[in-house]
């Protein structure tokens, strides 16, 4: 169901760069950790113990994202694969099911391990699984009133 979700998600011209790879196999996932979760990236290793991690790559040989990237000067595939990754886990959330997104890791490993092809990229990490009692207590997020404003208000 959330892949359903993310699927369904807009991407620029319709190109849906997206890719979903999920690691379920216990002893790929070790592997898969001990490969791409080393050095620098070793605090994000905790994700091992969740029981599923997927894998975001995105197809990279698509014209309009170049092209968006030189006329806009944004990275057009990265929202695109953000807004889906954000339907898999609101998705998720409904069903009840918990999320962590990752990006500290080293997507060159990952490719690597996963044999993707070159015209593929891995842009996050998603680690799924049910959240312990209370688990989501602890957020600390802003108050709306200091992340919405209008017309003329001017941003704190």
């Amino acid at each position: 169901m959330c892949v359903e979700a993310a699927r369904l998600a807009p991407s620029a011209d319709n190109v849906q760069p997206w890719r979903f790879i999920v690691l379920d196999d216990p002893a790929y996932k070790k592997l898969f950790c001990e490969s791409v979760l080393t050095g620098l990236f070793r605090r994000t290793r905790f994700i091992e113990k969740a029981p599923v991690i997927v894998v975001l790559a995105a197809k990279t040989s698509l014209i309009v994202h170049r092209v968006g990237k030189r006329v806009v000067k944004t990275d057009v595939q990265l929202i695109d694969m953000g807004i889906a990754g954000e339907h898999f886990v609101l998705q998720a959330q409904e069903l009840g099911i918990g999320t962590c997104w990752i990006n500290m890791f080293s997507p060159k490993r990952a490719k690597r391990f996963l044999g993707l092809p070159s015209g593929m990229r891995v842009i996050s990490l998603i680690a799924m699984g049910y959240p312990a009692e209370g688990a989501t207590k602890n957020r600390r997020d802003l108050p709306l009133d200091s992340i919405l404003f209008y017309n003329k208000n001017r941003i704190k």
